[in-house]
């Protein structure tokens, strides 16, 4: 019976501790991102071509983020100005930023 309690025990510190580590800094995120808001940051902005609203980042699950930014960078999604945004963001600036646009409404 402690046995088994020990293990349920360390595997959940072990599930917390890999959760913790692998989040971004969101004090680090804030400052990485400061460029996104040039486009995103804009209420009804609009992208002049294609035309199509930009959309709000605030609020969305950093995990989603981390995801678009990576595929951005891979070439996975095909917006030019997003590849090149993403392009110099390492996978800590992009962790980062997701934790980061997470935080906001």
């Amino acid at each position: 019976m402690i046995s088994q309690l020990r293990q349920i025990t360390l595997f959940s510190l072990l599930v917390i501790s890999s959760q913790t580590f692998a989040a971004g800094d969101v004090a680090r995120g804030e400052v990485v991102a400061e460029t996104c808001f040039g486009c995103h940051g804009v209420v009804s902005y609009t992208n002049v071509y294609p035309t199509y609203k930009v959309p709000k980042l605030g609020g969305q699950h950093a995990e989603y983020t981390a995801a678009a930014l990576k595929g951005y960078r891979s070439g996975e999604r095909s917006h030019t100005t997003m590849r090149a945004q993403a392009a110099r963001l390492s996978d800590q600036d992009i962790e980062d930023i997701a934790a980061y646009l997470a935080t906001l409404k």
